[in-house]
């Protein structure tokens, strides 16, 4: 069995940490990536990656990452959230 890895800043965030959103059932539409105090730029591979899964990703700080989500929740629409502490 293979054990998620730790993220504790967005320098960890990974394909293999990115890849328990594309395997969620129902599918999300919609990643919500909470990088903590500030947005932090993620590998373009990383979000190709999840855009050719059919998920867009949406990067902000962590505060605002988890307004968006609510919002996006209140709309029904297929969300997940990963979020940094600030």
């Amino acid at each position: 069995s293979s054990v998620s890895p730790q993220i504790g800043s967005y320098k960890d965030v990974s394909h293999e940490s990115l890849s328990l959103f594309w395997l969620l059932e129902p599918r999300i539409e919609i990643l919500v990536l909470g990088t903590g105090d500030r947005v932090e730029r993620l590998h373009p591979a990383m979000l190709k990656q999840m855009r050719d899964c059919g998920i867009a990703v949406e990067v902000q700080d962590t505060p605002n990452a988890c307004a968006t989500f609510n919002f996006l929740t209140s709309e029904n629409r297929m969300v997940a959230a990963g979020l940094i502490p600030p």
